[in-house]
């Protein structure tokens, strides 16, 4: 497939030629963007065809229907959530789950508007979002127990998976609330956060709470 030519034009006042894949990771960055401001039902193809250069029609050449597109921006944002929080393990195990935390703060603050609308009405736009939705909280908690002693297997334990589960819940549904009033510091709701984890650990897998406070 040829590269395709973008409308609007760089400092020196050329068209900029993208590849196929290019233009795709233009638009679906492009969504992203604009899925921090609005809800996922208020996606603009048009606003975003146009900051891309290209009809409305190009778009629909990328990405079948409006659907496809919006579920292709969620999946988009979902691996930008994922990289934001991924361990540093240049940390310590108790300074890397702090710091994780805190960039999930900080990316869900960033985002709110969207992140609010994927937790609470994924399925007005599509059903395929809820999996997506779910897939992004089970890949965080594999993030954390990807540190864990390798003498814990959480697929040996359904009791810390559910545990974990919830745990994710509060993590989201306390940042949201967070959100709308800031009835604490920032610093005493990751303090909160990271404490409940702790807890939450110790009495689900002993040796896991230990390791986790470091």
């Amino acid at each position: 497939m040829s590269a395709v030519t973008s409308k609007s034009s760089g400092d020196n006042g050329k068209r900029t030629r993208l590849t196929p894949d290019e233009r795709r990771q233009q638009l679906l960055t492009l969504g992203a963007k604009m899925l921090g401001e609005r809800t996922i039902e208020e996606l603009s193809v048009s606003e975003i065809a146009a900051q891309a250069g290209i009809s409305r029609g190009l778009l629909f050449h990328y990405f079948p229907t409006k659907q496809d597109f919006q579920r292709e921006v969620v999946r988009h944002a979902n691996a930008e959530l994922l990289e934001r929080v991924a361990p540093d393990r240049s940390l310590g195990l108790f300074d890397m789950l702090r710091d994780s935390i805190e960039r999930y703060v900080d990316y869900v603050s960033e985002n709110r508007t969207s992140y609010l609308a994927l937790l609470r009405g994924p399925t007005s736009v599509s059903p395929d979002l809820v999996p997506l939705v779910d897939q992004t909280r089970d890949a965080i908690i594999g993030l954390i127990l990807a540190e864990a002693p390798t003498t814990v297997d959480p697929t040996a334990h359904p009791r810390l998976m559910l545990g974990m589960r919830g745990w994710i819940a509060f993590v989201e549904e306390t940042t949201l609330t967070w959100l709308r009033t800031e009835p604490i510091t920032r610093e005493e709701l990751i303090d909160l956060l990271v404490e409940s984890l702790l807890t939450l650990a110790l009495a689900l897998n002993p040796e896991l709470g230990a390791a986790l406070q470091g």
